[in-house]
């Protein structure tokens, strides 16, 4: 699983560079945001712009993630494709996330 971060003072944006996240690389993306959520900083913004597919097993990857942040971090998405978006939005997600169009967006946001 590629992720790549850089830090933009207390935030953290967290690119994924794979297609998909589903059941064959969920623990994987889960194990590298925990290490990511280790650093420093307060928000994290997880990029989602390459990801093309999103299962139930990545979703709940990401849900983990965001769970094990709280309190001391935030997980917020950026970069949603259109299959992405509709994962998020059908299971209502898309209300406990703070979502953005682009990383850029969420940094404005800051």
């Amino acid at each position: 699983m590629q992720i790549t971060t850089n830090a933009h003072g207390d935030i953290i944006v967290a690119e994924v560079h794979e297609e998909r996240i589903d059941a064959s690389s969920a623990v994987q993306f889960k194990d590298v945001m925990q290490d990511i959520g280790r650093g420093d900083g307060s928000r994290v913004i997880l990029d989602l712009t390459q990801v093309q597919f999103l299962d139930s097993s990545g979703l709940g990857a990401v849900v983990a993630v965001m769970k094990a942040f709280a309190p001391n971090k935030t997980l917020e998405l950026a970069g949603l494709s259109p299959v992405v978006q509709k994962v998020f939005r059908l299971t209502r997600m898309d209300k406990v996330f703070k979502v953005y169009d682009s990383s850029e967006q969420a940094l404005e946001a800051a």
